[in-house]
């Protein structure tokens, strides 16, 4: 038996995709292969009618609570970002930038790793062309990546067809027809 096929959405923009991250390990160890998909959480909300959890005031007070709390529990080092929410696009589209899986994975998940556990502003170009480099990637030749029309097309494309296939918020994986959302329910796709 090959390798499980498991995709995961995301937008750096959730805290719980970063905490999400952390249990991709759990996945793998039991012959999930991760295939890393980045999407637009505004363009979820959007095409669902829905506000973002950070646009409710009193979720987003929770949410940071909850996010330290999980954080905690996990050994993680949190250090929220300087605004949130905050625009995620050209971080999203550098990561779909990143065609090969290996550099794709390392890039996304340090964008996420950057954002949550050091505070960095992953809206700023100059963040996130150095987090680029220090994952083995030519920053400005991927903001460069970013920037073509056919990736901000394909940005909206892939979100597009993630709402088809039943995301509505991230993180979310699909595994075959299944559909797990939310950090808390790596459990629930590990026994499914």
């Amino acid at each position: 038996m090959g390798a499980i096929r498991v995709t995961f959405y995301f937008d750096p923009v959730s805290p719980y995709a970063w905490l999400a991250s952390k249990a991709l390990g759990r996945i793998e160890d039991i012959g999930g292969e991760i295939a890393f998909q980045p999407v637009l959480f505004a363009g979820l909300l959007n095409a669902h009618g829905t506000k973002g959890p950070a646009e409710v005031e009193a979720k987003r007070r929770y949410i940071f609570r909850d996010v330290m709390r999980e954080a905690t529990r996990a050994g993680l080092p949190f250090k929220a970002p300087p605004g949130h929410p905050f625009n995620p696009l050209q971080a999203l589209r550098m990561c779909l930038a990143v065609t090969e899986p290996g550099p794709r994975r390392r890039f996304s998940l340090a964008v996420m790793a950057a954002a949550w556990e050091q505070g960095f502003d992953i809206g700023d170009l100059a963040v996130l062309k150095k987090i680029a480099l220090d994952a083995g990637l030519d920053g400005e030749a991927l903001v460069q990546q970013a920037r073509q029309a056919s990736i901000k097309v394909q940005l909206a494309a892939d979100t597009e067809q993630a709402i088809a296939d039943g995301v509505f918020g991230v993180p979310s994986f699909k595994v075959g027809s299944e559909l797990f959302w939310g950090a808390d329910r790596v459990h629930s796709l590990l026994r499914y």
